[in-house]
């Protein structure tokens, strides 16, 4: 009885198949959303399902003003990157290799790549998720920075931010007026980088 047991637990530890490792994809640039719709369509035609993992498109979304009102987008981290999650075999390459709109494999050998770490996908995924729980601007502004005014009565006035507000989408910027630094507060669509 309790050589069946052994025999049992030994199969159990022996992993069915290769492991699956994460690979970067390099897809045309604003293709993305598409490289990965036609991977799964791949993936389910050719039965190999038990052969990937997940597949993700590094995104974050982002605030930002269009006719004075916020909006949240989503922008790509790292546009024309795909990650997949897979087992590195010749077929499950050649899948990947020849989908519409994949120019290839980032790293490794030609037709070999090198995948990455799960350490460098959880800082992906984790960045992701930080997007969707807090939104960032969509353009940085940092303190000290010089900025110029488009639009408003302080209109081609150039000044340097003195606080920057991301909660209500305003910064405070010292102009300069008649000799004078005078601080302004503006929406961030009312100022542009120099």
């Amino acid at each position: 009885m309790s050589e069946e047991l052994n025999v049992v637990a030994n199969e159990a530890a022996v992993p069915a198949g290769l492991p699956k490792r994460w690979y970067v994809v390099h897809a045309y640039s604003g293709m993305e959303k598409a490289v990965e719709r036609n991977l799964r369509e791949r993936i389910d035609r050719a039965g190999m399902q038990d052969k990937f993992g997940r597949i993700l498109v590094p995104t974050e979304e982002v605030v930002e003003l269009k006719n004075g009102k916020k909006a949240v987008t989503e922008r790509r981290f790292f546009p024309g990157y795909v990650l997949v999650e897979m087992v590195m075999e010749d077929d499950t390459w050649h899948l990947v290799k020849h989908t519409s709109k994949v120019t290839g494999f980032v790293g490794g050998a030609k037709n070999r790549p090198a995948p990455i770490s799960e350490a460098e996908v959880m800082k992906i995924v984790n960045q992701m998720q930080e997007g969707i729980e807090k939104p960032r601007p969509k353009v940085e502004w940092t303190v000290g920075e010089i900025v110029r005014v488009k639009e408003g009565p302080f209109t081609d006035f150039n000044g340097a931010i003195e606080e920057v507000n991301y909660d209500k989408s305003k910064v405070r910027v010292s102009v300069t007026i008649f000799g004078r630094a005078t601080p302004v507060e503006l929406d961030f669509a009312q100022v542009e980088k120099v």
